[in-house]
């Protein structure tokens, strides 16, 4: 598959898409958008701050100049290097312990878990299942669409469920679920604390097949678990989290991560 000259230009507080693959919902928004190179979206609420066609920036919000993170976003979009390496990221080690609670990160810590930064920059991968963007660092987005097409060859459907995601969508899973009456050491068996996930790394998948639920255990009896069992380690994947693993995180068959080649 032709790698599509598409990517995600991440900043601490806005990240910038490629315009054509935002789905806004008001009609001024998609009329924006719709001639624009790059969508500018908070990171927070997901909401359209502005639209960016070479040096026209229209803004989606009001008084956006004093959106706070657009002067470092627009930065960001505009640097002059190629792609940054992977290690570089959009926050630091001190912004994570900010603004992820200390009751999260002590849990997290016991784990012998380790902050996870953003890279400033993700490739387009494709499409997960529901037709979202799937966004990954550059060596791993190629070699996820060769073992995708491996996979084919074979017979197999495999397919992504998520790939890359934020410290602050993270934040609104535990959000959601706190607000369900879960405890924390229970979120904590199944969720990474925001901040701390190999999502947010841009290396890490949730991985599936058509007609099998998604993110369930029983994903292990199905002939595309089967061949990943064989054959993912040959592109660099790994699952992350077998079971009896020392993260104390339940066993996850769906969830793989890349590794470089040693």
């Amino acid at each position: 598959m032709r790698a599509l000259n598409w990517h995600l230009v991440n900043s601490e507080q806005v990240e910038a898409w490629p315009a054509r693959l935002l789905r806004p919902r008001a009609n001024a928004d998609a009329r924006a958008l719709a001639t624009a190179e790059w969508g500018l979206r908070r990171k927070r609420d997901g909401r359209f701050l502005a639209a960016l066609d070479g040096a026209r920036l229209t803004a989606l919000v009001p008084r956006l100049d004093r959106e706070p993170g657009l002067a470092a976003a627009l930065e960001a979009l505009h640097a002059p290097s190629s792609v940054p390496a992977p290690d570089s990221s959009c926050r630091s080690m001190a912004c994570l312990n900010a603004c992820t609670p200390w009751a999260w990160t002590k849990a997290t810590a016991m784990r012998s878990a380790f902050p996870v930064p953003e890279p400033v920059r993700l490739e387009f991968a494709g499409f997960d299942r529901y037709r979202r963007p799937l966004w990954l660092l550059d060596p791993a987005a190629r070699a996820w669409r060769r073992m995708q097409a491996a996979a084919y060859e074979d017979d197999i459907a495999i397919e992504a469920i998520s790939g890359y995601r934020s410290h602050d969508y993270q934040l609104g899973i535990f959000e959601r679920k706190l607000a369900r009456g879960l405890s924390v050491e229970q979120i904590l068996a199944v969720n990474a604390a925001p901040g701390y996930s190999e999502h947010h790394g841009g290396c890490a998948m949730d991985i599936g097949t058509p007609g099998e639920p998604p993110a369930e255990e029983s994903f292990e009896a199905t002939p595309a678990f089967a061949w990943l069992h064989r054959r993912a380690g040959d592109f660099g994947f790994r699952m992350s989290y077998p079971r009896g693993n020392p993260h104390g995180i339940v066993y996850e068959p769906w969830h793989w991560r890349w590794f470089p080649a040693e």
